[in-house]
């Protein structure tokens, strides 16, 4: 078959039978497959891409070249062939069947030759056995010759054609035609200004002048398209994803490659509704079927940045290669692995391909672009793995030095025990964002907090005081006090306390270091307001002096190392999304920083003589006196003086001891929140294998609820599945990771868990399913 009878059976197709190619349950409700998105049997260009008859975007005409003379590209007329010179034994070509079945204009009747013998009719006759010339509607092609759409045009001429064989194209379609229909001229420039309505009213208008007018089909056709591609448009831009799909359900005639941008708005819009598989088979679509290499490679970018991996790289087996063997998408790849690292960067549950991670580290060292460096920091921050997250960090501030490379440098070295360095890296960037600020208050007040106190500069502790008090924090107040006391001020020790407790007033460790820094000081009166304060709040300050050493004990306190702040561990705060950063490092490891206790040197009482109400050096007791002495501790709810305990047991004792005192002391620490600490102190024992999955599971459950308090929702899940593999998820579990998985937006998962929680009658499960559907797109679309 000829290329002029392909185009004309294609347009045909296009104007008279595309119902038979879609039905309407392939849009949305059937499952979308590869291959399932026809496109519409439209006109084909020379490179076989099909096309639409629906004007194309604004930005679209401006970016196309409006030929010099639009008729030297028209396509030849299609000529008929002469049934005299055909053979009587050869039939003609047949015509393709719909092409045959399609409506026609009717034509004349062929007249037979006459004999040499018979007359000639006379003019008269010969003019009234003539038909009436079809009346042709131009509009549409004149509109796309003002548009200077070339193809259009020449599918159009096709079309009319086809209809019209007698019909011969204007030689200027620009020009305007003898007796031409101004008022149908008017509604086809309304129609290219998009201005569908008012076409719509001079439809109407006309028909009320005129009754037996009607407007012509095609563009009846053209403006339903233009309204329906209009409100997809309209739809998309207000996030309102339903309707897209509604829409391309009902108008699969927009699903063409010549209308790629709607094509990627329905992908994205069954991204956003929690439909990847139809995403996907979208995406393969047009791989499929368009060949433009603008197109593929902005149809894989825009599929990265939506679907999950393993979808991204089964659209990258649809790659093509040139002549040298070099892949289409290869311009795309350093972008690919950027967005696959980016992404774990989030969410330390993904994985990053090899080949991905290796091409993003090549691209860092050969191209030197600081923000790749600065992937590759929070890529390895997520997992823990400080020293390459330190080497990223570093190689980013050495090409430009900016504050999250800084930042993000300041939190590895924190999490490196070394925030003195974390502290001066941040401290020009200070001021940059709340992030980067409560960085460096993290930063400070891990300095503060070393274990043993280091003298620190004047002039940083001048800064350091500086800031915390611009700040107003709590936290380094508090270390300044604790500093004070370590180095053997009490006078400024009691006015940190007290400013911290000004600035936060239900801060138990800044009570306590008042309470114990005033009995020092012989300010009774004080520590008894302090004790009323926290009556039945804090045991440990309702119990201070009630040993007679206590006055020995508040004059040795000061000589008192600084208790070990537990080690933060480094959250990755993200320059795009302020307030998850904000509420990650901006929380310093003092918030849970065992306070200091009273402990008289000379006191040598043990568990079983007078007791644990008083405070005792376990330094002076043995290992079986300090392990009992521990637990009764534990029952008085004393547990850091517990730990201490529990502490000189492991140093002093046997297998057994050892192995009793390390459990104790986990339980000691989990007791206060100091999940570190306890997880390093289950390593100095060897605990039986029960004890041992005890404490795996506490400080898995802690882990869990301190990553979900600081949004870290993905780290809470993985949290919570290691949890239920050593013991089935209690019910105040199973609501926390609903309202994780709501909280990175997995609605039907979130909803699934609620719905099986509420169906026990929990109340909690029952607030957080309505809160789960209220949150869907589709309930948030219709409340607008």
């Amino acid at each position: 078959m000829t290329t002029a009878r392909i185009l004309l059976f294609s347009t045909l197709a296009a104007a008279t039978a595309t119902a038979t190619y879609y039905g309407s349950d392939i849009w949305p409700e059937a499952e979308l497959t590869t291959g399932s998105i026809l496109a519409p049997p439209a006109a084909v260009d020379e490179k076989g891409n099909r096309l639409s008859l629906v004007p194309p975007t604004p930005a679209a005409r401006s970016s196309q070249q409006r030929p010099v003379e639009l008729s030297q590209d028209l396509p030849p007329k299609a000529t008929q062939p002469d049934a005299a010179a055909t053979p009587k034994n050869e039939s003609a070509e047949p015509a393709p069947k719909a092409l045959t079945e399609a409506p026609v204009e009717p034509k004349p009747q062929a007249q037979s030759e006459p004999s040499p013998a018979a007359a000639p009719s006379s003019p008269s006759t010969s003019a009234a056995s003539q038909p009436a010339k079809p009346i042709v509607d131009e509009g549409a092609l004149r509109y796309f010759a003002r548009q200077g759409d070339t193809a259009r045009v020449q599918a159009e001429i096709a079309r009319l054609r086809t209809l019209y064989p007698d019909w011969e194209p204007p030689a200027d379609p620009l020009a305007a035609p003898p007796n031409a229909d101004t008022q149908l001229e008017a509604m086809w420039a309304l129609y290219g200004e998009t201005r569908y309505a008012d076409v719509r009213k001079a439809i109407a208008d006309r028909q009320a002048r005129e009754p037996g007018w009607k407007p012509p089909e095609n563009l009846i056709s053209m403006l339903a398209l233009g309204e329906a591609r209009q409100r997809l448009i309209n739809a998309s831009n207000l996030q309102q994803y339903p309707i897209v799909v509604d829409v391309s359900a009902q108008m699969p005639q927009l699903l063409v490659c010549g209308e790629i941008d709607l094509l990627w708005r329905l992908a994205e819009a069954f991204a956003k509704t929690d439909r990847p598989q139809r995403a996907m088979d979208a995406y393969t679509y047009i791989l499929s079927s368009c060949t433009a290499s603008a197109d593929r490679l902005a149809t894989l970018q825009k599929a990265a940045s939506l679907l999950p991996r393993p979808m991204v790289e089964q659209l990258l087996t649809q790659e093509k290669t040139d002549a040298s063997g070099k892949g289409e998408f290869e311009p795309v790849k350093d972008d690919l692995a950027r967005q696959f690292v980016a992404a774990a960067g989030e969410d330390a549950k993904l994985t990053v391909p090899p080949t991905y991670l290796s091409r993003l580290q090549r691209a860092t060292e050969t191209g030197g672009k600081a923000s790749d460096a600065l992937l590759l920091g929070w890529y390895y921050v997520r997992r823990n793995e400080s020293e390459q997250a330190e080497n990223w960090f570093r190689r980013a501030r050495a090409e430009e030095d900016s504050a999250a490379a800084s930042q993000g440098l300041a939190l590895t070295l924190i999490a490196r025990k070394t925030p003195g360095e974390a502290e001066a890296v941040l401290y020009p960037w200070r001021d940059t964002s709340d992030d980067t600020r409560n960085t460096y208050l993290a930063a400070a007040a891990n300095l503060l907090a070393l274990d043993p106190p280091i003298v620190i500069e004047a002039d940083i502790l001048q800064r350091m005081a500086q800031e915390a008090i611009r700040a107003r924090s709590a936290d380094v107040a508090q270390q300044f006090g604790w500093y004070a006391r370590a180095f053997e001020q009490p006078q400024l020790a009691l006015q940190w306390f007290s400013t911290s407790l000004t600035w936060a007033p239900e801060t138990e460790p800044s009570a306590y270091g008042l309470a114990i820094t005033a009995n020092q000081l012989d300010m009774a009166s004080d520590v008894a307001r302090i004790q009323r304060q926290w009556a039945g709040r804090s045991p440990r300050i309702a119990l201070l002096g009630e040993d007679d050493d206590t006055t020995e004990a508040s004059r040795m306190a000061s000589a008192e190392a600084v208790a070990g702040a537990p080690q933060r561990e480094p959250a990755r705060p993200v320059a795009r999304s302020s307030s998850r950063a904000a509420s990650a490092s901006g929380e310093t490891a003092t918030r849970q920083r065992p306070a200091r206790s009273v402990a008289p040197r000379n006191s040598t009482a043990s568990a079983s003589g007078r007791g644990c109400s008083s405070s005792t050096d376990p330094s002076g007791l043995s290992a079986d006196e300090a392990l009992g002495r521990g637990w009764c501790l534990m029952e008085l709810n004393r547990p850091l003086e517990a730990a201490r305990h529990f502490d000189a047991a492991i140093r002093g004792g046997d297998t057994r001891i050892r192995s009793e005192a390390a459990y104790g002391q986990s339980l000691a620490y989990l007791r206060q929140g100091l999940t570190d600490k306890a997880s390093v102190a289950a390593t100095r024992g060897q605990m039986d294998a029960p004890k041992a999955t005890e404490i795996q599971i506490a400080l898995l459950s802690d882990r869990a609820l301190v990553a979900f308090n600081q949004k870290r929702f993905s780290e809470a899940l993985i949290l919570l599945d290691r949890r239920a593999q050593l013991s089935p998820e209690r019910i105040d579990l199973m609501v926390l990771r609903g309202y994780a998985l709501l909280g990175l937006k997995r609605f039907g998962e979130a909803i699934r868990t609620f719905e099986t929680l509420a169906a026990t009658g929990n109340q909690e499960a029952i607030r957080g399913l309505a809160n789960a559907r209220a949150a869907t797109p589709a309930a948030v679309s219709s409340r607008h």
